[in-house]
């Protein structure tokens, strides 16, 4: 287990204070894509105080930062999702450069936001944050067959939703 995740759990205040400031940018991101940027530091704030909370009971089986999006991807499911918590520049954090990559992303946006919640969730888990197969299953609470078979659909759902809209890339 990482050092400062035990010295915060034996209530060191510093190495507490480290691992927000070190996980902060990263769980705001994450609440962000799932419930706006206007709920997200309301989400963010409140799975910090959540897991300071629960702190001694974290037991080190997935990293500190997948431990933290369980306790966010809870919390998110809980607040109110605003219209359009996936805009262009937040989903995938790479500016295009011209406006045909404009026209590809307006449709790639689109074509996200027709999928459902659960194989959003797996899109951005997987493809966005970076976690694995059983990271993502862990913070779903699924099996990590139950991701790859979600990922599997969205990313159908995602090509054809794409062709329809005239993106052949």
């Amino acid at each position: 287990m990482d050092p400062l995740v035990e010295r915060a759990k034996r209530g060191d205040r510093e190495a507490t204070a480290e691992l927000v400031r070190r996980s902060y940018d990263a769980v705001y991101r994450f609440c962000a894509r799932r419930v706006g940027t206007e709920s997200a530091k309301d989400v963010a704030q409140e799975t910090f105080l959540t897991a300071c909370r629960s702190l001694r009971r974290y037991e080190g089986r997935s990293s500190f930062e997948v431990w933290l999006f369980g306790i966010a991807h809870n919390l998110c499911r809980k607040a109110k999702r605003s219209p359009t918590p996936v805009s262009p520049t937040d989903a995938w954090r790479c500016e295009p450069t011209t406006e045909e990559s404009w026209l590809d992303r307006r449709a790639l946006v689109e074509a996200l936001g027709s999928l459902s919640g659960e194989h959003l969730e797996v899109v951005l888990l997987h493809e966005v944050e970076g976690l694995t197969y059983e990271e993502a299953a862990q913070v779903l609470g699924v099996p990590a067959g139950t991701v790859k078979s979600r990922l599997h659909h969205a990313f159908a759902k995602l090509r054809a939703s794409l062709q329809a809209q005239g993106v052949t890339r």
